[in-house]
């Protein structure tokens, strides 16, 4: 392991803690619980410092993301923070010309559609994230021994921002290029699984204990074409930062149809969203890695003691598994009141059992 001393792993003893401990399938006392998009919209202490704020800046100022990431740790007292992000900022530090516009999604003023496109990503290193790296210093410097998450976009997904030009369900041009220029497109996921490693790296090192790649658009895709064209891609990014030994997470959205392949990139822990019961989960998913999810989003639009119930369903379903981290099955909604969020948080920490841990 590379990490370096003064990193929380040794100085905090974030390796010890529920959530590593959980990733690892080792023994805990109860599943750790945390959330996608905790820190954001549903928090008023969030609109307070964010207003007038575009969001990418907000991600490259140190300090105004480390506030952000530990406003959730403070309100609702999860077990761990996710580094305040976004998934188009290595690209926006690599140089290309993307914005987060309100009630849209990021935006790239040029979209790729050319193989010379390709010249507009140099090869990433470290100092292209140094504002990244302060503000996870910063962060874990007030967390003490709650660990932090770091987190990249996977290729796919950032890829098919920057064909095409934004947020796009059916995503026609990045399927056309997948299809017809394959070369180009392998070349591309290519130099986007570079970035996010060296991104993910940056934060390691800097303080987190663990890491996430998430796939947002990936669950559009066959497994046919997602074996062929993406998988490759999102191996190497987990081969890239294997060295540093800390657990790593892979999620994707509307992607239970692709389980298998994606609990074999090189994951530890496989991220379920909610339109699959934890149970459902292939046999030899769950024997294999321990899993994190899935309550349903929309569960914490609702009231008090449905949010109990649900959550100890979910619990339930996890104490079959080789570990569970319990989480949504997507991110916390803008809408959602904060207050069922410290909710769930409470009934997880209630509710849930002591796991043994696997010889």
């Amino acid at each position: 392991m590379t990490l370096p001393p003064e990193h929380p792993w040794w100085v905090a003893d974030t390796a010890n803690s529920r959530l590593v401990r959980a990733m690892r399938a080792q023994s805990v006392d109860r599943p750790p619980v945390w959330f996608m998009r905790q820190a954001g919209r549903s928090l008023p202490e969030y609109r307070e410092v964010r207003a007038g704020i575009p969001m990418l800046d907000t991600c490259l100022d140190p300090s105004l993301a480390a506030e952000i990431t530990l406003q959730p740790v403070r309100r609702h007292g999860v077990d761990a923070a996710i580094f305040f992000s976004d998934i188009v900022v290595p690209v926006k530090c690599a140089g290309v010309d993307v914005v987060i516009t309100p009630g849209v999604g990021p935006v790239v003023a040029d979209p790729f559609a050319e193989v010379t496109d390709l010249d507009r990503l140099p090869q990433p290193a470290p100092e292209m994230f140094d504002a990244v790296a302060e503000g996870v210093r910063q962060t874990v410097a007030q967390l003490g021994s709650t660990p932090l998450i770091g987190f990249a976009g996977a290729p796919f997904t950032v890829a098919s921002y920057l064909i095409e030009g934004g947020p796009s369900r059916d995503l026609p041009k990045t399927k056309a290029m997948m299809i017809r220029q394959p070369e180009m497109f392998a070349g591309l996921l290519g130099k986007l699984a570079d970035l996010a490693s060296e991104f993910l790296r940056v934060q390691i090192t800097a303080g987190a204990s663990a890491m996430q790649l998430f796939d947002s658009w990936v669950g559009a895709l066959p497994a046919r074409l997602y074996r062929q064209h993406v998988l490759p891609h999102t191996m190497r990014v987990f081969e890239q930062v294997a060295d540093l030994g800390v657990p790593r997470v892979h999620f994707g959205v509307g992607a239970n149809h692709l389980a298998s392949d994606m609990a074999g990139a090189g994951c530890d822990v496989l991220g379920v969203d909610f339109r699959v019961d934890l149970d459902a989960v292939p046999t030899a998913i769950r024997s294999q890695l321990p899993l994190q999810g899935n309550l349903d989003p929309a569960v914490l639009l609702t009231d008090a003691d449905t949010i109990e119930a649900e959550v100890r369903r979910v619990l339930a379903a996890g104490r079959a598994l080789r570990g569970h981290v319990f989480n949504l099955g997507h991110g916390v909604l803008p809408d959602t009141p904060a207050d069922n969020v410290t909710a769930a948080v409470r009934a997880v920490q209630e509710f849930g059992e002591s796991f043994e841990g696997v010889a």
